[in-house]
């Protein structure tokens, strides 16, 4: 009898045990919930996208709320009701339109409360200091006109009115940013871009963007006198024993092209390869330090002749009929066999190795988004995150990748936009529509 009652005790403390512990894990739990907020709030725009994120890892998400005070005036910006259990995790997306809700200038209160499904209606509560901040940035030019090339490059000098996070000049679609400098002894903006070749007076438009920290955004367009050019074409036929010569090196790097025919891997490399290529050129030439490395001209091939220039549209041709095209973005040198290749200015090398079409190619960043590529070489002497000189030998030129014979690509690339490379071979070029740009006083 004795143990029966002890029995049925021990039951009932084990009954009561998890019963309290399936209370304070369920409906009786304690865990507040959590709120998360971007680091780009402390400061709000004329319109701003808040993203907030609620969570709870016990019932669940019961309410939810953003407020912003200002003056002790609440606004509610967002009132979110969950009825069923459940809900671990909510982000909210809010846009803050000041003029909407008449705020003005100055500090105000971001209030985000978030209210779980337990028995306590556990809360949580975060309150931020957040900067109205309603007016944009102010651009003022220093170059009244700027004289473009269809292909070529061109430098902007600008100052704002207050120091932002992003600044720098659209093309069309593509943006270049701007580096902080010191002009005259005071602060200011650079920014080097490139002009499509097809660019026309008007089009594309250019224009310098600012967005200050509180995402105001404003732009001013840049008076652009577009010069006239026409660039050559050309229909280049397509020997088999070209193919037969070069084809087989990518069907021994490119497992995909084995078995294909020379013309067939031709079309591939010309393509895709091609394509991915270029990728790889562009994202090398995005890191680039945010100052001026090179000085004086840059340098030209010693001793070669051109035999492609910048701009120059081919058609390639096999057995009398079109089977591509390309777009040569670089002057092809040809000198002696292989001959030293200089470094062209003052930088960093970016990328050196095998690259596709390019052979053996070296990357060299001139910083603010200006770089040299050099291509096709029998011999690289220099290795990536090297600083060279201007002067300095890299390699040696050759025939590697899609060359038919011993030279020299050379190409610049701003931002990994190609530009004209016999720009920066002109001395008098470069005084006036770099150096002299930057030489400007307030």
């Amino acid at each position: 009898m004795q143990k029966r009652f002890w029995y049925i005790v021990g039951c009932l403390v084990l009954l009561l045990a998890g019963g309290g512990v399936w209370f304070f894990l369920t409906v009786g739990e304690r865990n507040k919930p959590v709120v998360e907020i971007g680091s780009d709030s402390a400061f709000i725009g004329l319109r701003k996208e808040l993203s907030v994120t609620f969570s709870d890892s016990g019932r669940g998400l019961g309410h939810t709320e953003i407020i912003v005070t200002q003056d002790n005036l609440p606004h509610i910006l967002s009132a979110v009701d969950l009825p069923e259990a459940g809900v671990g995790r909510k982000a909210i997306l809010v846009t803050v339109d000041t003029a909407a809700l008449k705020l003005h200038d100055g500090q105000a209160a971001l209030t985000l409360t978030a209210v779980d499904h337990s028995l306590w209606k556990n809360r949580t509560t975060v309150t931020r200091t957040v900067t109205i901040d309603s007016l944009p940035p102010q651009i003022f030019q220093l170059n009244t006109q700027n004289h473009i090339n269809p292909g070529g490059t061109c430098v902007i000098a600008y100052h704002l009115s207050e120091a932002v996070p992003l600044t720098g000049v659209r093309v069309g679609d593509l943006f270049y940013p701007a580096y902080p400098v010191t002009m005259a002894g005071k602060p200011g903006y650079a920014a080097y871009f490139a002009l499509p070749l097809e660019a026309s007076s008007g089009a594309p438009q250019i224009r310098i963007t600012a967005r200050d920290q509180a995402g105001n955004e404003t732009a001013s367009g840049i008076p652009a006198l577009i010069l006239k050019r026409k660039f050559r074409g050309d229909k280049m036929p397509l020997t088999d024993n070209f193919l037969g010569q070069k084809m087989p090196e990518f069907q021994a790097l490119i497992p995909e092209l084995r078995g294909k025919t020379p013309i067939e891997t031709f079309i591939y490399v010309n393509t895709l390869l091609r394509a991915d290529n270029l990728k790889t050129i562009q994202s090398a030439c995005m890191k680039s330090e945010p100052r001026p490395l090179w000085q004086d001209t840059f340098l030209r091939m010693k001793n070669a002749a051109p035999m492609a220039l910048f701009g120059d549209r081919r058609i390639y041709l096999y057995n009398g009929k079109p089977v591509g095209e390309s777009l040569h973005i670089g002057v092809d040198l040809a000198s002696l066999i292989h001959s030293p290749v200089e470094a062209a200015n003052n930088g960093i090398v970016r990328l050196a190795g095998a690259l596709g079409i390019y052979g053996n190619a070296v990357i060299i960043d001139h910083g603010m988004g200006l770089s040299t590529l050099y291509a096709h070489m029998s011999a690289i002497h220099v290795k990536p995150d090297q600083t060279v000189k201007r002067g300095e030998v890299i390699g040696l030129s050759g025939a590697t990748g899609l060359a038919g014979g011993d030279h020299l690509h050379f190409g610049v690339a701003v931002h990994g936009q190609f530009v004209d490379p016999r720009e920066w071979w002109d001395s008098h070029w470069i005084a006036d529509n770099v150096t002299k740009k930057l030489d400007v006083s307030f």
